[in-house]
């Protein structure tokens, strides 16, 4: 990717929610009702689907881009955090992905970015603890309800170590989030597995009526 894509990102805009990242309009956050109490903060780089972001998000998904990865976690290390989320992260879980999609691009888009993400931010990457539990559709077009529906009960613990979730603090990663159905849905299994509180990372972050782009 060049450096005039990177520099025409449609970042979100500030001032932002402190716990969910979302930008304010006005009254009390929306985004934030999206999310389980035990959710700490979310971040998110840019709007999705907005171009270039689209176009990166999906050069890396399906265009076999996989070093495009690099350049979008040295920009998801860069957000900004509450201070109590730097000092207590463990380590970051990737969303994984349904085992035909990954036979088919070779790769788990989310672990890539989590590997790269964790050499900048030196924490580890438990890419194994979350496995998918049976396949499922894919939420493009899928309504928020139908989300909800496709994923529940599609994640479980795997078989690394889950006794080093016990009160830990654990940064889930995804490449864009819509209505954080499927974050949710792993981060439960991460709580209900032990996790003290999980936060959320992602590139991009589709945006609904009212948002300001």
């Amino acid at each position: 990717m060049c450096s005039l894509c990177w520099s025409r990102l449609p970042h979100l805009p500030s001032p932002q929610c402190g716990r969910c990242g979302h930008p304010l309009t006005t009254g009390s956050c929306r985004w934030c009702e999206l999310l389980p109490a035990f959710v700490r903060a979310v971040r998110s780089v840019c709007w999705m689907p907005v171009e270039p972001a689209s176009s990166i998000v999906h050069a890396l998904k399906y265009a076999g881009w996989e070093r495009v990865a690099q350049e979008m976690a040295a920009r998801m290390s860069r957000l900004s955090w509450p201070d109590d989320v730097v000092e207590e992260r463990a380590a970051l879980v990737p969303i994984p992905l349904a085992s035909a999609r990954k036979r088919e691009r070779g790769y788990n888009q989310s672990e890539l970015l989590a590997r790269s993400l964790a050499m900048r931010w030196q924490i580890p990457v438990w890419g194994s603890m979350v496995v998918r539990s049976r396949e499922t559709s894919s939420q493009t077009r899928l309504t928020p309800e139908q989300r909800l529906g496709n994923v529940a009960g599609s994640f479980q613990i795997g078989s690394q170590n889950p006794d080093a979730l016990i009160g830990a603090h654990i940064v889930i990663v995804d490449d864009v989030v819509t209505t954080a159905a499927t974050l949710n849905e792993c981060a439960k299994v991460l709580y209900g597995a032990g996790a003290r509180i999980i936060s959320y990372v992602t590139f991009g972050r589709a945006h609904a009526s009212g948002d300001r782009l």
